[in-house]
């Protein structure tokens, strides 16, 4: 039995590596394109005389009620400078991110072929973590000061959110952003519909980011990822016996949705855990629905979460 069980798995293996080869062998056909803006090195090397010929090309990023003393301010103060040379040392030549963005839109035009090819900016905010990337249909903005990696002297925050802040995250965080278009948002508010809308999210990182692994993807490292893969029945049972799936408890989402140095379990061991495990979990349960069912990943992605959930037919690995 067991070496029909391992013929099984190999076979799937097999079939699974073909059928990746062949998206991606399509995926590698599909001409794009990408216009690349660097807005942030217009804005700091213009000459504070010529600001009114810069709001004339980037009108979009002047609303009304700015003074252009403060704008000038900004484009003379010494640490706003500073910052400009640090982004500038790192992304001076952009090449690099380039080549990885026009490859995720030629993915991302193989299974949604009537996406637009975005112009994509890159500038320098306020370091507001909420707005690292904003995706339209005509514009891809990339705040690159939060891509300056998580030991920079400038970032004062928190471990788990400088995690977020590698080079490797500018790619996930454009899918993410890319993601609230197509990936539709719970009815219901209950801890498994979150949960399963998270999962969500992340399966289009699987599928447009295929070379990507676990720990990018979902932004832990590689013992978090060791951490899950190893306690995943242990979760699932307290979710389970705790009757969690089906709550509406507003507190869920906090403890095991949301961004967070750990996952709040109630218990003393709970700084041991990474944090977000509910949208971990998640992810585990899209993945086994789309191993156990013949249904176009586009269907999935606007499937109810229930229906979802009842035929993964989920299992923890242990």
């Amino acid at each position: 039995m067991k070496k029909i069980m391992l013929f099984v798995m190999v076979a799937f293996a097999v079939i699974s590596c073909s059928e990746k080869s062949k998206v991606q062998d399509k995926a590698e056909e599909i001409p794009v394109e990408i216009t690349v803006d660097r807005y942030d090195k217009a804005f700091f090397e213009t000459p504070p005389n010529q600001l009114s010929k810069l709001k004339t090309e980037y009108p979009y990023f002047f609303p009304e009620g700015i003074s252009d003393t403060v704008l000038v301010n900004k484009m003379t103060n010494p640490l706003w400078r500073e910052l400009y040379d640090e982004v500038e040392k790192k992304y001076g030549n952009f090449d690099k991110e380039e080549e990885g963005i026009e490859d995720l839109f030629r993915y991302i035009k193989y299974y949604y072929p009537k996406t637009k090819i975005p112009k994509v900016v890159t500038v320098i905010q306020e370091m507001d973590t909420d707005y690292k990337v904003i995706y339209t249909d005509k514009m891809l903005i990339i705040s690159l000061e939060l891509y300056l990696g998580k030991n920079h002297k400038f970032y004062e925050y928190p471990n788990y959110m400088k995690q977020t802040f590698e080079q490797s995250q500018i790619l996930p965080d454009i899918v993410q952003s890319f993601s609230v278009t197509k990936v539709k948002p719970p009815t219901e508010r209950d801890l498994l519909s979150m949960m399963i809308y998270a999962g969500k999210q992340l399966y289009l990182k699987d599928m447009l980011l295929p070379e990507y692994s676990d720990e990018d993807k979902i932004c832990y490292t590689p013992e978090q990822i060791q951490w899950c893969n190893e306690h995943d029945t242990d979760i699932w049972r307290f979710f389970v016996e705790e009757k969690l799936l089906y709550s509406t408890d507003s507190k869920l989402g906090q403890r095991f949705i949301a961004p967070a140095p750990f996952s709040k379990f109630g218990l003393v061991s709970d700084n041991e855990t990474p944090g977000r495990i509910g949208t971990w979990v998640g992810w585990q349960i899209v993945r086994s629905f789309m191993e156990n069912n013949d249904v176009p990943m586009q269907q999935m992605m606007v499937m109810d979460a229930k229906e979802i959930f009842q035929k993964s037919k989920y299992k923890p690995k242990k």
